[in-house]
């Protein structure tokens, strides 16, 4: 019997051959693993009864995030463990603002170009790209305050300039009071970016059509707000966010809006690839605990995606047996 195992085919001697009995003559560890047969989730309990057949398609995956291991995210070639981007503004000081990147377990760290003070301030505070090991980070500059295509474009300009890197987070605002990005705006200057080497990670509304022009005009990604810019609101529309997620192929990226680690780890639940988050951390009471939080938060999502929800019922199912349940009989 022949089976394809994580992409490749591997023999088995033996005609008949159960989940279970597979992941031990393999020596693989059942603790934290999902297994799927042609595209089907296994359920754990079902492994010592699901029998393996000739030609089956067999994926194992090791259901954690962060760290080292096979679940990594893939953005134009650039690979990440952690699917939790983080935002470098609004901390009370630098030293908090670095000591919550860490406990993040982040990777990809995103500066506005207002802040990029190469050479140091008016107070000798050294210049934020110098606090950051960047043998650690990956930089995503963005076009925070551009309210026009022109000036997004300037400002990727600018800021490919100042660190040397292609990658932007392209940021193009139509309303001033809710931080809402001009979609039409964002798809142009997508196209211009990525025309001149640009690798594009655009902001936008949770607007499905949008996402898919985005992905046509050659984004890396596309990153739906959850709710309005630093608002906490959390995810508002996590509707829309499922359709885009179902109707794009490249990775997407909950942006803007969320506040608490369960926000996060809704996003991760509908598939989303990863969520970039900056207020709520540099806001909290104690932003390297909510660094930490978030990053969990972040982990129980993704977990939760790859083991694959219960059915939803419209009624209620009982646990417990149904039959042979003692009742209290009536002695008159």
């Amino acid at each position: 019997m022949n089976i394809t195992v994580n992409n490749e085919i591997v023999e088995q001697d033996v005609e008949t051959l159960t989940v279970a009995g597979f992941l031990e003559s393999r020596g693989v560890p059942a603790q934290s693993i999902v297994v799927a047969v042609n595209d089907d989730i296994i359920p754990r309990p079902e492994w010592g009864t699901h029998q393996l057949e000739d030609g089956d398609n067999v994926e194992i995956v090791q259901a954690v995030s962060g760290g080292d291991h096979v679940d990594t995210l893939t953005i134009a070639g650039q690979t990440f463990s952690s699917r939790l981007f983080l935002g470098t503004g609004k901390y009370a000081n630098r030293q908090t603002m670095v000591e919550a990147i860490a406990a993040s377990g982040a990777e990809m760290v995103t500066v506005a170009i207002r802040y990029m003070k190469l050479d140091g301030d008016a107070n000798g505070e050294p210049s934020i790209l110098e606090q950051l090991d960047l043998s650690k980070y990956r930089l995503l500059p963005n076009t925070a305050g551009a309210y026009t295509v022109r000036d997004a474009i300037k400002m990727a300009r600018l800021a490919r300039a100042a660190t040397g890197t292609v990658w932007i987070k392209l940021e193009v605002i139509g309303d001033q009071r809710t931080l809402w990005p001009d979609v039409a705006a964002t798809i142009e200057a997508t196209k211009i970016l990525v025309e001149e080497g640009f690798v594009v990670l655009p902001y936008t509304s949770p607007d499905l059509v949008a996402a898919m022009r985005l992905e046509e005009a050659g984004a890396a990604t596309v990153m739906p707000l959850a709710s309005p810019i630093g608002s906490g609101a959390g995810m508002q529309d996590w509707k829309s966010i499922e359709r885009i997620v179902a109707a794009v192929s490249v990775p997407v990226v909950v942006d803007a809006g969320i506040g608490v680690p369960s926000d996060a780890s809704l996003a991760m639940e509908l598939g989303t690839s990863a969520v970039l988050v900056n207020t709520a951390v540099a806001k909290a009471s104690d932003p390297v605990a909510m660094a930490r939080a978030m990053k969990q938060g972040v982990q129980a999502g993704r977990l939760a995606r790859l083991a694959g929800r219960m059915p939803v019922s419209g009624y209620a199912n009982p646990s417990s047996p149904t039959e042979g349940v003692p009742v209290a009989t009536v002695i008159e």
